[in-house]
């Protein structure tokens, strides 16, 4: 009994302590602007550690399965993966934006009858699957729409181009993989800059 009155006494004196000194700084601390700790979350879930485009095994997979890809690629006149695909699409929603093009290159292109033509597609499926893994909570910010409109203007251009515009994108795995290394690490910009073959 004499022990339940002790715990009640500091209990209760705790209590005391928090609502005369520590509410009061609670109170007047200043609060951070208003969507401050959202956006720093949302930058943060946008970026990928710059280790996984240092893996020298995984990189000569990709460059090596595009290389062949573009080997039997003779239209020079279209390109899935090119700067196009920013045009009204703000730095800080570039990421989110190559999220969803691997993701669209994964499932559409790569996880389809194309895995049985190439080498190496399986393996460079599952580590571009990886990459989208870890950007899951990456958001886009703003509006949505100038993201969707060139989303949708890539599916419908490998659409058109048909049977061939798998080929196309799997022969752009390598400017795939230098886009999204330069929209989501902090990485000195390079890559990108491949010519039409």
């Amino acid at each position: 009994m004499a022990c339940l009155q002790t715990l009640t006494k500091s209990f209760t004196g705790w209590v005391v302590f928090c609502c005369c000194c520590c509410l009061p700084l609670l109170l007047t601390s200043p609060l951070p602007p208003k969507g401050a700790g959202l956006a720093s979350t949302t930058h943060h879930a946008c970026k990928l550690r710059k280790m996984n485009f240092q893996q020298p095994y995984i990189r000569n997979r990709t460059y090596t399965l595009a290389k062949m890809a573009r080997a039997s690629d003779h239209d020079t006149d279209n390109r899935l993966i090119g700067q196009q695909i920013f045009v009204n699409v703000k730095e800080n929603n570039r990421c989110y934006m190559m999220k969803r093009i691997v993701e669209i290159v994964v499932e559409d292109v790569l996880l389809t009858e194309v895995k049985d033509r190439y080498p190496y597609v399986e393996e460079v499926a599952q580590f571009l699957a990886s990459l989208t893994s870890e950007l899951s909570r990456c958001k886009f910010s703003g509006h949505r729409e100038n993201v969707e409109k060139n989303l949708e203007e890539m599916k419908n251009k490998m659409k058109q181009l048909g049977e061939n515009g798998k080929n196309k994108a799997i022969g752009e795995l390598d400017l795939l993989f230098d886009y999204m290394e330069n929209a989501c690490t902090d990485a000195p910009k390079k890559g990108g800059n491949r010519k039409k073959n």
